[in-house]
């Protein structure tokens, strides 16, 4: 769905390319000698697959990874043959011959995984491109023990199988003096002895930051690309990527006592000026900001009053000069003065389910600052 003209939005959503760029130049610097991939599934989190990915490109990066084979399908347009592209979700049945065709690489996360892609290498005569996954503590997706000890003392069900990577998960990095990091690292090191020779994929955009032992031959960085706090109890190194603006619609001026928004949940208690914003939880405004979101006009702070509904939001403008608060007027709901991280804690949230819940009636611009 294509966003709205500038002039009808009732937001605007930008996007600094640039930004992305920078940040991948960070995290590439921090894990070499190690490579740096990019992790952009869920259309790298809600900002634009199609635009973010190529910029990521030329920025030298050349392993993507994506949770569908349809994002990988979708990712194969707008980048090269040669770019490797994994799916994490691991490989969907019948539809083999459409990730060679694609030059796509399944993550196989189970024995069932590996014994269907061993048949379709046979089918095929060729070395058939996979990672594998090996569950370290996750409990989700990747070879739990007991298929890892079948599978290590029966390698010949990798036979026709060309591993590219062997990769698991960290389930606590964002946690650097949780004691299950280092299980998990120990972990994959004895994983990876009991499997053919592949380079190794381990850190996360946390993991980055956890140090060298954790960075392995590749690390795959997500949230920290778009400007998310790669260790919330650190001063977050990442350069800001998103900014949103809601725009004003209507100004009022409530006596004492006067009610604001659904279920009468803000009751003024002082004369207040509300400002009523095109932004709701239709367009990915998260309904648990009520009473405790706010935005920012000319940097100085508005608290979101309340109930946050489908279509709008309103604030308590009192405190900002009229003229700066009026109809046309643009309050910041994420920006400089309200980091995605601030808005996901005040959601009660974390940044990725802001950045992707992000709705399509925004207007959207993306700019390539030279951060």
């Amino acid at each position: 769905m294509a966003s709205p003209d500038r002039e009808r939005a009732g937001a605007i959503l930008t996007i600094d390319l640039g930004a992305v760029r920078a940040n991948y130049n960070a995290l590439r610097a921090r894990c070499a000698p190690a490579e740096c991939a990019a992790v952009v599934k869920a259309n790298a989190y809600g900002l634009g697959a199609d635009r973010v990915a190529p910029v990521l490109a030329a920025a030298g990066c050349r392993t993507f990874f994506v949770a569908t084979v349809d994002e990988a399908f979708a990712l194969r347009q707008v980048l090269d043959d040669q770019l490797a592209i994994y799916v994490l979700s691991g490989a969907a049945v019948g539809v083999e011959d459409l990730y060679l065709a694609h030059r796509l690489i399944p993550v196989l996360n189970s024995l069932a995984d590996v014994d269907a892609w061993t048949m379709f290498a046979r089918r095929t005569g060729a070395a058939v491109p996979v990672a594998l996954h090996v569950d370290t503590g996750m409990s989700r997706l990747g070879l739990p023990e007991v298929e890892l000890d079948a599978l290590s003392d029966d390698p010949s069900r990798l036979d026709g199988l060309d591993v590219r990577l062997v990769m698991s998960h960290f389930a606590c990095a964002d946690e650097p003096r949780n004691p299950m990091n280092h299980v998990q690292l120990k972990a994959f090191r004895d994983a990876r002895h009991r499997l053919p020779a592949a380079p190794a994929s381990l850190a996360n955009s946390a993991g980055v930051f956890l140090g060298r032992d954790c960075h392995m031959d590749l690390a795959r960085p997500g949230i920290a690309l778009y400007g998310g706090a790669p260790n919330p109890e650190s001063p977050n190194p990442m350069a800001q990527v998103v900014q949103l603006q809601g725009k004003i619609l209507q100004v009022r001026e409530i006596d004492t006592g006067r009610t604001v928004g659904y279920g009468a949940t803000h009751r003024a208690d002082r004369p207040e000026r509300i400002a009523t914003v095109a932004v709701g939880y239709a367009d990915g405004y998260l309904r648990s900001l009520s009473h405790r979101g706010g935005g920012a006009i000319d940097g100085i702070r508005v608290p979101l009053v309340g109930r946050v509904s489908m279509d709008l939001i309103t604030f308590d403008v009192s405190g900002v000069p009229e003229h700066a608060a009026r109809p046309g007027s643009m309050i910041e709901l994420i920006g400089s003065r309200n980091p995605i991280d601030l808005v996901a804690a005040e959601a009660g949230t974390i940044a990725y389910e802001i950045l992707t819940s992000l709705g399509s009636r925004y207007h959207r611009v993306y700019r390539c600052s030279a951060a």
